[in-house]
């Protein structure tokens, strides 16, 4: 009998993975990663491991945690220069572990999220491979033609700016629960600083190094999160890309952002190195950078004021939880800083 483990049913799921996935006579499953949004699963049996993916035991918004569109955009990238997971099948039924699901390869790596894991395991000179591959890796996927992978109905590009900008404005006025005036302030100015749109591709949408698995070279052995990825314009990746890519320099002003730690150990490329090749490879122009990077900075505070009020009305479980409200604090900082100094003037306010 297999060990219980929450979300998993093991008796409905077992037959479905025998018909779908592989003959297995049993299976084991292992929560894995370190997200807090959809959850994955190492599936173990005979010496085969998988992974599934599901959302969270008490998601409220299906929409959020699609998990056909996840499904379709590995699978749509399996062929192309982006490395990711092998897909194996999709469940719509949730009758048979409690909500939709689907299968994919587990591939051997590390998620590089644990600073003294990468410092040990990787030498200087692996770890600035890791940081270029990732920028390489960012400029592969937004090279690619929607259409050409068969994503082509994916998103609707045009006026993919203004809605994240609506939606994440309308989001700080229905979850804050105290002033916030840089967060309000930038809500005020990042409207009247949408750049024209000039071309929509694939966006992943969380594109960070945490959010990929690296191999023993340091190369990127599979991007992975694609729950927010669309169509869209393809600088909002490279703003929150800077979001996550501090600078050794920047240890002064605290760990804002999660794998902080990671990209800031010798080795790893400076942020402008890591600008400077996007720009190169891909061929677009970066003038606007400090709107993406200041949205980027919004995006993720009124994210992390809503886990903020949540937590504070009792409705979290889990450690960490009480320090959110100052990371909310440091992002509304950065981001406005970045809009004060901006050659952008609708974005310095002017």
């Amino acid at each position: 009998m297999a060990e219980e483990v929450p979300g998993i049913d093991f008796e409905k799921l077992t037959p479905w993975f025998r018909e779908h996935v592989a003959e297995v006579d049993s299976l084991e499953a292992t929560v894995i990663g370190h997200g807090r949004s959809n959850l994955t699963y190492r599936m173990d049996s005979e010496g085969h491991s998988w992974v599934l993916r599901r959302p969270p035991l008490s998601h409220v918004q299906a929409s959020a945690h699609d998990m056909n569109r996840e499904y379709r955009v590995i699978s749509a990238l399996a062929d192309t220069d982006v490395a990711v997971p092998k897909t194996y099948a999709v469940c719509d039924d949730a009758d048979v572990i409690g909500a939709p699901f689907f299968i994919m390869e587990h591939v051997e790596g590390l998620v590089p999220v644990d600073a003294n894991a990468v410092k040990e395991r990787y030498t200087e000179k692996q770890r600035r491979y890791m940081g270029e591959r990732l920028v390489d890796t960012l400029v592969a996927l937004h090279t690619l033609n929607p259409a050409e992978v068969g994503l082509g109905d994916f998103g609707r590009p045009d006026g993919y700016i203004e809605r994240q900008v609506r939606r994440f404005s309308d989001q700080l006025e229905k979850v804050k629960t105290r002033d916030l005036p840089e967060l309000e302030e930038l809500a005020r100015r990042l409207p009247k600083a949408i750049p024209e749109h000039t071309d929509g591709t694939i966006v992943h949408g969380d594109y960070r190094l945490d959010n990929t698995m690296v191999d023993d070279d340091g190369d990127i052995a599979a991007v992975l999160d694609w729950e927010m990825s669309t169509l869209g314009d393809p600088l909002a990746d490279l703003g929150i890309l800077r979001m996550y890519w501090r600078d050794r320099a920047d240890a002064s002003e605290g760990a804002a952002v999660a794998n902080m730690g990671v990209i800031m150990l010798p080795g790893f490329p400076s942020w402008d190195e890591g600008r400077a090749r996007y720009e190169e490879k891909s061929g677009r122009s970066l003038g606007n950078l400090d709107f993406y990077i200041a949205l980027a900075n919004f995006k993720l505070g009124v994210i992390l004021e809503n886990m903020h009020a949540r937590f504070k009305a009792g409705g979290t479980v889990g450690a960490g939880f009480e320090l959110i409200g100052n990371q909310v604090l440091l992002l509304a900082r950065t981001g406005l800083a970045v809009a004060d100094a901006s050659s952008i003037p609708a974005l310095r306010g002017a």
